[in-house]
């Protein structure tokens, strides 16, 4: 198979403000970036095995994008974005997977999962 990945292509209303809370908040690299007059306008990021494009333009209202991130450890990744004073969903299990939300400044929700074998529906502080 040629096709390894789904890369989730995202319009954002402010690059400086989604590069902020991707990079500074989740922790995201800048892979490739386009600056036409010096500033970027596009740019691939990478966390892990995971990428996104961002692109800045017009968004369109009630237009909610959500991606789910698979990794190997949702709980952790809470943790690390609790600790960049991310605002960050409570992990609950869901589809036999601990989900982590997050929503970035334009209103895409970003869930981090992980497989588990704790029961459904379970929320982190009924466990932690």
């Amino acid at each position: 198979m040629n096709v390894k990945e789904v890369v989730p292509f995202l319009t954002v209303a402010s690059m400086q403000r989604s590069l902020a809370f991707y990079v500074d908040g989740l922790g995201f690299e800048v892979e490739q970036k386009w600056r036409p007059e010096g500033q970027i306008r596009w740019c691939m990021l990478r966390l892990g095995g995971a990428r996104l494009m961002l692109q800045e333009g017009q968004t369109q209202a009630n237009n909610e994008n959500v991606m789910c991130l698979m990794c190997d450890d949702a709980l952790t990744l809470y943790r690390e974005f609790l600790a960049r004073s991310v605002e960050v969903q409570e992990p609950y299990v869901g589809n036999r997977m601990w989900v982590s939300s997050v929503t970035d400044p334009d209103g895409n929700r970003l869930d981090f999962e992980s497989l588990t074998d704790v029961p459904e529906e379970t929320r982190l502080s009924e466990i932690d």
